[in-house]
């Protein structure tokens, strides 16, 4: 019996007798206390999680029904076409694997490293700032490699903020956007995402009719889900904003090179004075096909870059040293694979608007990032997000991600990933056009599904 009064079996059987029966003997009863001490068990355990004050403030799981699904088709051997998850398929380039085999094969690269990256890393990341954007950053003040722009936007919001303050985040936008601040202890006010005058006035309103005054407000373009993109205007009127509510501007360009329009996304840190209350937090998981390796930048203000270095010292030894010296190759090495990167996307994205189209189903083509910002046709419009996602799953066997997933201005489309080549693209549109076909048919015949997901 454990102090909270849960029991907790930890001796084996053996053949030992319990209660005058041999072990032998006592085995299908054994096994059904097990069943239940172990059910018992689980539910306790669950009601101790939803105990703890952080995961209280963390709403169900909007994609878990979704990957439940999907997962259970797999199982029954369905041939899923995944694009979900924003999960890049392509190979990192070989320069970068080379000098990441090449680095790991030295000993003294197996210790601990700099949390905050190591010297060449941090410099590289501010010569791309200058030669991509031109602007200066001091690589050692004004730039932190980060576990992925994922962990720098969570550290920053538990670097920056207390319990009770606000931040104001778009919605829909990406999810750590806002549960990074909510896990920190803060409070969240949304205003619709975009990329005009009406998104800055929106947040203007917020912080005059919010108390205590919000810290600040998040800018993401090339917007993940949407692919919305900003212009250089827009971040100058961003950044007077800023300045005259005395607000914090916390920017993720992670999709800053996937463009397909021939005009590449601007820096918000390209307007004179945004470095005085402004970080951007970038990736190389999408620009050069390293998702698993976990490598991103916060840069711009030192004390804010400061602030996320200090919290970051607590907490972590930077990533693995081969892994920086990797990046740091990326980075000054050719970019080539870049543009060959951009491309596919382009292609991909091309096919997916195309073979959609004819399957019945219209998808504006996005102006850049790795995914489709889809609305959902009319006729099952009324079904919601989630509802829909799941009868792609049971009905075409296509796995995309709710819109609802991302905020509640996200319902009524669903994201499409630019995960597959063209060959699984056009086969996703094959099997929406019969999913389609069979119209009103194929929704009351889907497997009756829980209606019912909070985010």
């Amino acid at each position: 019996m454990s102090d909270g009064g849960t029991r907790v079996w930890t001796e084996g059987w053996g053949g030992r007798k319990h209660g005058g029966f041999t072990a032998a003997r006592a085995q299908p009863q054994r096994e059904g206390w097990r069943r239940r001490c172990h059910c018992r068990l689980a539910k306790e355990l669950r009601d101790v999680i939803e105990d703890f004050h952080r995961i209280k403030r963390l709403p169900p799981y909007v994609f878990a029904e979704v990957n439940r699904l999907k997962a259970a088709a797999r199982a029954r051997g369905a041939d899923i076409i995944d694009l979900g998850m924003g999960n890049p398929d392509l190979p990192t380039p070989p320069h970068i694997v080379a000098k990441m085999v090449e680095t790991i094969a030295k000993p003294r690269t197996h210790r601990y490293s700099a949390s905050k990256g190591i010297p060449g890393l941090r410099k590289a990341q501010a010569a791309y700032y200058e030669r991509r954007f031109g602007v200066k950053l001091d690589p050692d003040s004004q730039v932190v490699a980060t576990l992925g722009s994922k962990e720098g936007f969570a550290n920053m919001a538990q670097a920056i903020t207390a319990p009770g303050d606000i931040m104001i985040v778009p919605n829909p936008t990406y999810p750590i956007h806002e549960f990074g601040f909510i896990i920190a202890g803060a409070a969240v006010r949304h205003v619709p995402a975009g990329t005009g005058e009406e998104f800055l006035r929106a947040v203007e309103h917020a912080v005059r009719h919010s108390i205590p005054k919000p810290l600040g407000f998040i800018l993401s373009y090339p917007s993940n889900p949407t692919a919305m993109v900003a212009s250089l205007d827009f971040y100058k009127d961003a950044v007077a904003l800023a300045k005259k509510l005395d607000l914090i501007i916390l920017s993720d360009i992670a999709y800053s090179e996937l463009y397909f329009d021939g005009n590449p996304p601007p820096s918000v840190l390209q307007v004179p004075g945004a470095m005085d209350m402004t970080v951007e937090f970038t990736s190389l998981s999408k620009t050069y096909n390293m998702p698993g390796w976990r490598m991103g930048f916060a840069v711009g203000n030192d004390r804010l870059i400061g602030a996320l270095a200090r919290v970051k010292s607590y907490l972590d030894y930077g990533a693995f040293t081969p892994i920086q010296v990797a990046a740091t190759a990326a980075l000054n090495g050719p970019q080539d694979c870049v543009d060959e990167i951009r491309e596919t996307y382009k292609v991909r994205r091309d096919c997916l608007v195309e073979s959609f189209e004819r399957a019945g189903w219209t998808i504006p083509p996005p102006p850049a990032t790795m995914f489709a910002w889809c609305p959902i046709p009319e006729p099952f419009r009324h079904l919601g997000s989630v509802e829909f996602a799941k009868l792609l799953i049971e009905k075409a066997d296509l796995a995309v991600s709710p819109g609802l997933g991302f905020g509640e201005y996200g319902e009524g489309f669903v994201r499409i990933a630019l995960v597959e080549n063209e060959h699984r693209i056009r086969q996703a549109a094959r099997n929406v056009k019969k999913f389609f076909s069979q119209g009103a048919d194929a929704e009351d015949n889907a497997v009756n599904l829980p209606q019912k997901v909070i985010r």
